[in-house]
């Protein structure tokens, strides 16, 4: 079955629910959105908890991808939760919602990426929130995206808090304010106690659209394109192909794996590995795929004694930096167990968190097979560049002494993880490489420039091929300084914007 729209969304995590809605505001046009996932999850997924959201890896809803080994944490292979369901990664994740320091979005026109800077992104930053009572200047007061006040602080919550404030980290009022430093209470995507994703806050509100048609457990094999033109998507559901075709463009929303992989089986890539596979090139982009990178993450962690209050609690966060000079780097957060390495359990204690916010390390996504059923090889190059294992000692560091900090004495016990065999930079490195791994917020694959390696240009139109635009993670030259969600909300608003526009022309 053949079917045609004027535009056809592949992908409907974040920034595919963000783009079926707005896009289809004007009733004059009409909207197609494929997702490979299901509509809606289990019962947990809606959990207002974020430590819940560790009960949704490997299930139904997550892509449950593996790394290839990493030769930076000693050869393991790690896994990459991603969002198979409506609402992508923001129905999975730890709902956290922070945009980085500004910083962060003026890096992408510093790296070619012309009107991608924090002031041009700010407007659909804002437009994506409603974060009432925040500071009009560059808070959003009524978009989709609620956000609510958090639960009052347990006593070990306000205390770790507090312990990074002794350790001489000051206080910042609003986590998402343009030039945030400091510790912070984090702010979440949680509406009356329940997980918001995006398609609970874009998509599913404007489902009865006469002019938006939302086709699920819809895998995209790949694209049609016909003399230089995308015109259209096939995909098999329930066993059974299908195509669908756009009159004005196919926009890709995939993910920073799923976009670009979509994109090397349609024979946009690397021109000698898609003839190697025997996948026809239709057009020569060495840059899909490539610019693969993630925030690393480690923590330490301690026994109590004394066990901590049970129940809903609001979560300190921080933003720090390595050095005297330059901008934070370091994003830590606080949870009141001690967790094992990789997420591999938990007891009773406290963990400190902290992820490197600019990562050197670049690594790839490359094509298994030519079968579009086949897993990528996701290689997100973890601690290649030896800076980046440099600062993440320097934050361990800088985690320790806010836990050994004067407000944590009523409950700190032994630091279990790392412990004594972590005292010189050599031992501390080696305890980085042997627990670093994802904080779930790959991007980069399909970035924006106009160098040789850009994959878009500041339209977010693809290189060399008509009627293609890619909007999500994976246009980021490099990743913001926090959790990502927060900026592919914005990036798929100003998509939207960017795409109504000249069909306006």
């Amino acid at each position: 079955m053949e079917k045609v729209y004027d535009y056809v969304i592949v992908g409907g995590g974040t920034a595919g629910a963000v783009l079926a809605a707005r896009l289809s505001e004007n009733s004059e046009v009409s909207v197609a959105l494929l997702e490979a996932g299901a509509g809606e999850g289990p019962a947990i997924m809606s959990d207002g908890n974020p430590e819940a959201a560790v009960g949704l890896w490997g299930s139904s809803v997550d892509w449950n991808y593996t790394t290839t080994p990493q030769s930076g944490t000693g050869n393991a292979v790690h896994t990459w939760p991603r969002g198979r369901v409506l609402g992508g990664s923001s129905s999975i994740n730890g709902m956290t919602h922070l945009r980085g320091h500004a910083s962060g979005f003026d890096a992408w026109e510093k790296q070619g990426a012309i009107g991608w800077n924090y002031q041009e992104m700010l407007p659909f930053l804002m437009r994506s929130e409603g974060a009432r009572g925040g500071d009009p200047r560059f808070r959003g007061q009524t978009g989709p995206m609620t956000i609510e006040e958090p639960p009052a602080a347990t006593p070990l919550a306000q205390d770790l808090y507090d312990a990074a404030v002794d350790a001489g980290h000051p206080r910042c009022e609003d986590g998402n304010a343009p030039q945030a430093e400091g510790v912070f209470w984090a702010e979440r995507n949680v509406a009356e106690g329940r997980r918001q994703s995006a398609a609970d806050a874009y998509l599913f509100p404007v489902l009865s659209r006469p002019n938006l048609t939302v086709v699920t457990d819809a895998q995209v094999r790949r694209l049609v394109i016909e003399n230089g033109r995308c015109r259209g998507a096939e995909y098999v559901r329930n066993g059974e192909p299908g195509t669908v075709h756009a009159e004005r463009e196919v926009v890709l929303s995939a993910g920073a794996v799923g976009s670009p992989q979509i994109l090397l089986l349609s024979g946009i890539g690397p021109a000698d590995d898609l003839r190697r596979l025997g996948i026809p090139v239709r057009a020569a982009l060495p840059g899909v795929g490539a610019n693969l990178h993630d925030h690393p993450l480690a923590w330490i962690s301690y026994g109590v004694k004394k066990s901590p209050v049970p129940g809903p609690s609001r979560q300190a966060m921080l933003f720090a930096r390595t050095g005297p000079g330059g901008d934070p780097d370091i994003l830590m957060s606080f949870t009141a167990v001690a967790l094992e390495p990789r997420w591999a359990g938990a007891q009773e204690g406290f963990s400190i968190l902290f992820g490197l916010a600019t990562p050197a390390s670049r690594g790839s996504v490359r094509l298994s097979s030519a079968d579009p059923a086949a897993y990528p090889l996701i290689d997100p190059a973890y601690l290649t560049e030896s800076e980046d294992v440099d600062r993440m000692v320097a934050a361990l560091r800088m985690a320790r002494d806010i836990g050994r900090a004067d407000s944590l004495s009523a409950w700190r016990d032994e630091e279990t993880l790392p412990g004594r065999e972590a005292v010189t930079d050599e031992g501390c490195g080696a305890y980085i490489r042997r627990t670093v791994g994802t904080y779930f917020h790959p991007v980069g694959t399909c970035r924006i420039g106009t160098d040789d390696e850009a994959v878009v240009d500041a339209g977010l139109r693809v290189h060399g091929v008509d009627g293609l635009s890619v909007a999500d993670a994976s246009v980021m030259p490099s990743v913001v300084s926090a959790n990502t969600n927060a900026a592919v909300l914005g990036i798929a608003e100003r998509a939207a914007h960017l795409i109504a526009t000249r069909a306006e022309r």
